[in-house]
Parts: C-alpha cells; sequence; structure tokens
C-alpha cells in the first residue's frame, strides 16, 4: 500500500490559508528529511534580493525532493526561516506558486539571523512517499 497522506482542518481551529493544521501519513512510506535550502545556487552566488532568495530556496528544494524521486506533492511539513518581515507578501506569493492547492502543514518564523549573514530565506521540509 503506497503512502495515504490526509490534511486536516479541525472546525475548532480558525481556517488557515496557504497551509495545513495536521497532515496524517499512513500505509508504507519513505520519508525524506530535507535540511534547510537557502538562496544560494550552485555557483555559491547569492541573489541580492529577498524575491531572488526565495525562489533559488525553493528551487534547490525542488532538486533535492527531485533528486530523491519526490516532488513538492509529497511535501507533508515545511518549516520556514525568514530574517525580514517586509519579505512576508514575497514569500507567501512565492509559496502559492510553488505548492498551488497542496498546503502541507507549515511553520514560519522571523529570526534575527541565519547562517550565512547574506541569507534571508530558509526552508525546511519533511516529505513522504
Amino acid at each position: 500500500m503506497a503512502a495515504l497522506i490526509t490534511r486536516s482542518n479541525p472546525p475548532a481551529v480558525r481556517e488557515p490559508t496557504g497551509y495545513t493544521h495536521a497532515i496524517r501519513v499512513s500505509g508504507d512510506t519513505r520519508r525524506l528529511i530535507v535540511s534547510g535550502q537557502v538562496g544560494m545556487a550552485l555557483d555559491g552566488t547569492v541573489p541580492s534580493s529577498g524575491e531572488g532568495q526565495i525562489a533559488q530556496a525553493f528551487a534547490n528544494l525542488r532538486a533535492v525532493l527531485s533528486a530523491n524521486g519526490m516532488g513538492v506533492e509529497n511535501i507533508v511539513k515545511t518549516t520556514i526561516f525568514l530574517t525580514d518581515r517586509g519579505l512576508l507578501d514575497s514569500f507567501r506569493s512565492s509559496r502559492a506558486a510553488v505548492f498551488g492547492e497542496h498546503a502541507p502543514a507549515s511553520t514560519l518564523l522571523f529570526v534575527a539571523g541565519l547562517a550565512d549573514p547574506r541569507f534571508v530565506v530558509e526552508i525546511e521540509a519533511e516529505a513522504v512517499a
């Protein structure tokens, strides 16, 4: 039996926008834990804009998933770290474009900094297939 992913937004909790409150995974599954992906390209460059870094971080996330035989539809949980509250709308727009109707469970944190002071975003994920 393949992995069965069931999303749940209980009526006693406010309806989320762009994410799901709970994900239940059952059946035979492969679980992939993805380290935080930042906005650094393969050649080591870091886009100067926050929007560019968000796009690169999502591209890196997709590459890790693909290398493991999965796609964004397999993601059941994300944790996002942003260093600038001004990037929230850009992040939400990018997230909507990447995930579409697929809304994983998610946590978003604003932090003082990341591993490299140039980084403004980091995206962790858990996926199942």
